[in-house]
């Protein structure tokens, strides 16, 4: 791989870090456009996941035994990485999960006993489904109020609606740093000084970030910031939560058994501390593992250089769509990464997804678990490209040809 300071960028080198882009669909070959939905990963992440299963597989922080030392020390490099990663203010400060969803969970069950019949969550139009259902049912539990802040046919969120849903009632405000659908990239930084102006804690969705931006929890000054390895070119089944200090110490655990506790008695329990507190069980060792070698190959690409290439091939992509009369882009924000949906007049997402499949061309279509977000645009699905750095205009210029046999089949 090629990279300097320079920002100079050899796709090329880049697009034999990831041997699964080297293979062919349907007899043409893979063009990988379902980023969205889950990164490809590097030789280096695979290599390091087989090393330990074949050098250091044990488990983490119960034996004296070497495996079980060089076990825990990975695994904790892996935390520490994050924690520099993200700009945390210490390694307590990050939780290992399953993913975005695991971690939005964790602080949603961990505020029942906190949240009173009284209390707004406020969360947005453009949420995926696993920053919606949580909250729904923390308001079940508790008697609390949701409150959903509106977005604009462009799929920008309106601020001035936003901030005269918060108010002293609001404990919560639970928000998408980058639509899954829309590629609308939100002003978090601000709307978090906002909320913090009363009080209110914030939660940040980072799934569709993380990996595409720089990211800085303490400049951001959020509350939670939560995001998936998978969509960081690292495994799947591995995520992050992370917490400030003093509020992670006041939640509670939702998970109880091995590893969490510092003492059991049939009478009591006594809790870990953080943040083992939160992490119930063996954990993903490997998982972590493969975590740390992703980001640790993004900063070896250097990730200016990466959004630089993508921005380039959403541009491009862009520019081409808007040559089909027939095309409708769901998500005009001024400011978006690098995802495109759209529909097309008189087909159906999944018929087109068929045909690009048959054309080696992966794309995700339907409703990508914002339904209600589907509902405010009335429409059952779009059509999704989204990019990474290992994409190319070539391969955008297959999508748009693709593109073009499809509606001329199913017109």
């Amino acid at each position: 791989m090629t990279s300097n300071d320079n920002n100079i960028f050899n796709i090329e080198s880049i697009r034999k870090d990831f041997p699964i882009l080297d293979q062919e669909i349907n007899g043409a070959p893979l063009i990988y456009f379902d980023n969205a939905a889950s990164t490809q990963k590097p030789t280096a992440v695979i290599s390091a996941i087989k090393s330990y299963y074949e050098n250091d597989h044990s488990n983490v922080h119960r034996g004296v035994h070497s495996l079980s030392i060089r076990a825990t020390e990975l695994y904790e490099a892996s935390r520490k990485k994050v924690t520099d990663y993200i700009n945390a203010n210490n390694s307590n400060e990050i939780i290992f999960t399953k993913g975005t969803t695991d971690s939005i969970n964790l602080v949603a069950h961990s505020l029942t006993n906190s949240i009173k019949q009284s209390d707004e969550i406020v969360i947005t139009t453009m949420e995926h489904h696993s920053n919606i259902v949580p909250w729904q049912e923390l308001c079940k539990r508790t008697g609390a109020s949701l409150k959903i802040a509106p977005i604009d046919h462009n799929g920008e969120l309106m601020i001035e609606e936003l901030e005269r849903l918060l108010c002293k009632n609001t404990k919560i405000l639970a928000l998408t740093h980058t639509s899954n659908t829309l590629g609308t990239i939100n002003p978090i930084k601000e709307i978090i000084t906002m909320a913090h102006h009363l009080n209110i804690k914030v939660l940040i969705d980072g799934a569709q970030a993380i990996g595409h931006q720089n990211i800085d929890v303490q400049d951001l000054d959020c509350d939670f910031y939560a995001f998936s390895g998978h969509k960081l070119y690292g495994p799947t089944g591995i995520g992050v939560l992370y917490g400030k200090e003093d509020l992670l110490y006041e939640l509670e655990p939702y998970q109880f058994g091995g590893e969490m506790i510092l003492k059991v008695t049939f009478d009591e329990t006594t809790y870990n501390s953080l943040p083992y507190k939160f992490e119930a069980g063996t954990p993903n060792i490997a998982g972590a593992i493969g975590l740390e070698k992703a980001i640790g190959y993004l900063e070896s690409v250097n990730l200016n250089a990466c959004v630089k290439q993508e921005t380039a091939v959403t541009k491009y992509a862009l520019k081409q769509l808007k040559d089909f009369s027939n095309i409708k882009l769901i998500g005009n924000s001024d400011n978006r990464s690098s995802i495109i949906s759209f529909t097309i007049e008189n087909i159906h997402p999944h018929d087109i997804g068929t045909i690009l499949n048959q054309k080696g061309i992966a794309m995700r279509t339907g409703h990508h678990c914002t339904m209600p977000l589907m509902d405010f645009y009335n429409i059952p699905g779009t059509i999704r490209a989204s990019f990474s750095f290992y994409n190319t205009e070539n391969e955008v210029d297959e999508m748009v040809a693709a593109l073009q046999t499809a509606c001329e089949m199913l017109a």
